[in-house]
């Protein structure tokens, strides 16, 4: 089975980017931090046991879909011909998925995030981020929520204010789910961040964890499941244990399905 059919079982779709949740114009960073999260919602360390064996083929497919994608000559065939070259080598090779996580996402500590929110937010590339995101999801604050990097309930009057003025400025479309967002849905969105932050405390407690200090691996795996945030990217601490090497491809897959 080639990968394109492989997505098709596994993710419901045949679409590469939709597999990682980015947009086909999606910028190698964007491709990056899809893989990231999507990686998150997908490892065996988030299900039974009874479901490592299906979590553990849908990891190594993911592998796959961000190997084609983050080589540029791959993802120009797939852009241009809706192909993939089931024999490249990226695809045919035997890879130690484990190492291969580990070049990609080093461990991190609540530091280096710290670190990293105090220089990305107010930034130029936050700016861009939660514009592009308010463009993506046609103004769906509940969506550019989850989608920019770092963002909190805190943040939202701060996001919203910057979107206000790029519309204000016409530098952004006018959606009415953005300018007559309910306060209902609003309300909703609060409850549900007062909730997770809530929960989150609980469990860093429950675990006695020193969050300057202690390994945050447990941590992301009492998370929210159901509400991955790209802050979590920055958490990546999993060590691709259950990804064997991949198996040996053939020929180029069927044409892609329609975008």
């Amino acid at each position: 089975m080639g990968l394109l059919e492989q997505c098709k079982v596994e993710f419901g779709t045949s679409d590469l980017y939709e597999v990682l949740g980015v947009r086909s114009r999606a910028s190698e960073g964007e491709i990056r931090r899809g893989y990231r999260k999507v990686s998150l919602q997908v490892h065996p360390d988030r299900v039974t046991e009874a479901e490592k064996d299906a979590a553990t083929q849908k990891f190594q497919t993911l592998g796959k879909v961000y190997t084609v994608l983050s080589d540029a000559e791959q993802r120009a065939v797939y852009d241009e011909q809706g192909i993939v070259d089931e024999e490249a080598d990226g695809l045919t090779q035997d890879r130690d998925w484990e190492e291969y996580w580990r070049l990609l996402f080093k461990k991190v500590t609540v530091a280096d995030i710290k670190n990293f929110e105090d220089i990305y937010k107010g930034s130029e590339e936050e700016m861009a981020d939660i514009k592009q995101a308010y463009v993506d999801f046609k103004g769906d604050m509940d969506r550019i929520m989850e989608s920019v990097l770092c963002s909190t309930a805190e943040d939202e009057p701060r996001i919203r204010d910057v979107l206000e003025k790029a519309v204000k400025a016409q530098e952004l479309p006018v959606y009415t789910a953005f300018t007559k967002e309910s306060v209902n849905k609003q309300r909703a969105r609060k409850r549900r961040n007062d909730k997770e932050a809530k929960e989150a405390e609980a469990a860093r407690q429950e675990m006695g964890l020193d969050t300057e200090t202690d390994s945050l691996k447990a941590l992301i795996q009492k998370r929210q499941k159901d509400r991955e945030k790209e802050a979590d990217s920055f958490l990546a601490a999993m060590e691709a244990k259950y990804c064997g090497d991949s198996q040996k491809g053939g020929k180029k897959s069927a044409r892609k399905g329609k975008k």
